[in-house]
């Protein structure tokens, strides 16, 4: 009895959920071309990043070589780029890397990964709101939070900000109330603002390089004692060993670490499968482009700023208007700030355009409350979504400090980051029957009865005696196309080759010294996970791979993915505790959520607890006929209850 309980339990957290084929079915109004994709993918992930970010890890981290440090991460968001890409090729539909893991992790999966993107969602919203805020006082002389900390001082320092910043809670109502009226007219906004922003940082780039000077990139401590000397009274930073990489290669990988995130954003592309007119080319499409944009804006902009004036003498919060005021060019200051304002408006957009979709997609599924999955009737946007979020976005905006909004911005962007790449992992080598499942309108009730089956088989992959598994066929395959047997190696292995990347991860980012000394102990430890990671990788290198033709696929599969789960997972390691328990925290609600709600309301389980009673009430009717039982209308009635 308690096994039944346990498998039951089981079998909920794992179910998944049923794409329909028609993908052309949507409430939502197919309006997005691809250069309205690639806008918003741009607009979202070139935002604050480009003008604050550039500054402070070129002075703190790794001077010139910041230009290397935006590469390295540009690669990092690419791989993951690619995996979203084919997602959005695959699963075409509102959800982002929600739906991917619904369709091919299970239940509990797909939640934590929604629950977290809203998380990310939410926060980027109310901080990118507070930083545009912050971005408009400082033009006009601090005149706002003069005010406001004047008439409505917070005296709570840490957690809580210095007064309550009404300017941004109004900045989130109006985009909010810009989204609910319409996605066309919000895209039209977001082409506006991205076209501006690029107009400016390419104003940046040029400037930079006419009036930049090689030797800032060639700086000798002779050079650094002379600035001490002529900006007494200045703050100046460290100078290092000096030269391109005056922090050496520690300091360009921990730039890196830092830099990945100013690629966060273009996640949002992939929320959009049922308002893109062709979702499953303008989607790869966009995401490609729009990284690639990024990559040589923040490659540009980094150079010229470290080419025209010192690391060392850098602004951490405004780095181009000092940039642009070092060498005598005021008047620049006035478009960096133009260009500044519409990045983070553009980024504003970005961030709260696919939030609403994915409170959307989970109520539509049951895991959220009903009545967030309503549209509005004439514009066809999510409208009770968006109208929620927004007003929780404004109030973190309005009372919390921006360095704990950010702080935990990043852990869910990256663990949705790597659930899409194991998912793709996992997809690429199971069987047609699992991917490519129907819609569940069978006519006759055998039908249902024998496709229920099916479904429960594949989606709960019960390891019944035919999907047994032995050491012989981790290595040598029987067959060249992908079985279920096949399918649960690949299962079994992502999960497992999960378990060491995040054992791996821990070890280098907390005892990187000890292993770089020549720590036996540790040395041997992380030669051993790695050799295991190794074998795994080519257990499922030779397993079968579906030959499903989609319009994208990733690369050298597996590889390229199992490499992006590792960095994600790398970088999430090198978070605080402080971060890790807040995240927590947000856990637990979602958890008391799942558990109280979602489980019970989920659209999948309702439609297998509908199938199992039809299947029970047809193997009642064989049995009477087989017994030739006569059945009469008053039987028959009850049965059909049953």
């Amino acid at each position: 009895m308690a096994s039944k309980i346990l498998a039951d339990f089981g079998n909920k957290l794992t179910r998944r959920r049923i794409i329909n084929p028609d993908m052309d079915a949507t409430r939502f109004v197919r309006c997005l071309t691809t250069l309205d994709l690639i806008s918003l993918g741009v607009g979202s992930t070139l935002g604050a990043g480009v003008y604050v970010l550039a500054g402070e890890v070129a002075r703190e981290k790794a001077g010139p070589s910041i230009v290397v440090c935006f590469l390295i991460s540009a690669i990092a968001s690419i791989l993951a780029g690619l995996c979203y890409a084919e997602f959005g090729a695959r699963v075409p539909k509102t959800g982002s890397a929600y739906v991917y893991s619904y369709v091919s992790v299970g239940e509990i999966c797909a939640f934590i990964t929604g629950w977290n993107l809203i998380l990310s969602y939410i926060l980027g919203t109310a901080s990118v709101a507070r930083a545009w805020s912050s971005t408009f006082d400082s033009l006009i002389d601090d005149k706002i939070s003069i005010f406001f900390e004047k008439h409505l001082m917070i005296n709570l320092p840490g957690v809580l900000s210095r007064y309550p910043d009404i300017f941004a809670v109004i900045l989130i109502l109006l985009l909010t109330g810009l989204l609910a009226f319409g996605v066309s007219e919000s895209a039209l906004v977001s082409k506006i603002f991205t076209a501006i922003n690029l107009m400016v940082l390419c104003y940046i780039i040029i400037s930079g390089f006419i009036k930049g000077d090689i030797k800032n990139w060639q700086l000798t401590e002779a050079d650094y004692n002379e600035t001490i000397v002529n900006r007494s009274g200045h703050d100046v930073g460290r100078f290092g060993k000096g030269g391109f990489t005056p922090f050496g290669m520690y300091g360009v990988f921990s730039g890196a670490a830092t830099c990945f995130y100013a690629f966060v954003g273009f996640d949002c592309i992939a929320a959009t499968g049922e308002e893109a007119n062709n979702p499953q080319k303008s989607i790869p499409i966009s995401i490609i482009a729009s990284l690639m944009i990024c990559l040589v804006a923040y490659f540009g902009v980094s150079a010229s700023l470290t080419l025209m004036m010192p690391y060392y003498i850098l602004d951490s919060l405004s780095p181009l208007p000092e940039a642009f005021q070092y060498i005598d060019w005021e008047i620049a200051r006035y478009i960096v700030a133009l260009g500044s304002l519409c990045a983070l408006s553009t980024s504003l957009l970005g961030a709260m355009f696919p939030m609403p979709r994915i409170i959307y997609s989970m109520a539509m599924d049951g895991l959220l409350f009903r009545f967030l999955g309503k549209t509005h009737k004439k514009t066809m946007t999510p409208v009770h979504a968006t109208i929620a979020s927004g007003i929780v976005a404004a109030f973190m905006a309005m009372f919390f400090n921006m360095d704990v909004l950010i702080d935990l911005m990043s852990i869910g962007t990256l663990l949705a980051y790597s659930l899409v790449a194991i998912c793709v992992l996992i997809l690429r080598y199971q069987p047609d029957q699992f991917i490519n499942s129907d819609t569940y309108e069978i006519a006759s009730l055998k039908e249902k009865k024998s496709n229920l089956e099916t479904q429960i088989n594949s989606e709960d992959y019960q390891a019944e005696g035919k999907t047994s598994v032995n050491c012989k066929l981790l290595f040598y395959p029987q067959t060249n196309t992908p079985t279920k047997r096949s399918g649960l190696i690949i299962y079994i292995s992502a999960g497992i080759l999960s378990i060491l990347l995040v054992f791996v991860s821990i070890i280098i980012a907390n005892f990187n010294q000890q292993i770089f000394k020549g720590n036996a102990f540790w040395a041997t430890l992380l030669g051993t996970l790695c050799v295991l990671i190794m074998v795994i990788t080519f257990v499922i290198w030779k397993q079968p791979m579906n030959d499903v033709s989609l319009t994208f696929e990733v690369p050298f599969v597996p590889f390229l993915p199992i490499i992006s789960v590792f960095i994600n997972i790398y970088l999430m390691m090198m978070l605080d505790m402080e971060t890790w328990a807040m995240f927590g925290i947000w856990m637990f609600l979602g958890m008391i959520i799942y558990f109280v709600y979602g489980m019970h309301h989920s659209t999948v389980g309702q439609r297998h607890e509908k199938e199992a009673a039809e299947l029970v009430l047809q193997e009642k009717m064989d049995i009477m006929l087989e017994s030739n039982t006569l059945i009469g209308d008053g039987t028959f009635k009850e049965v059909e209850t049953t």
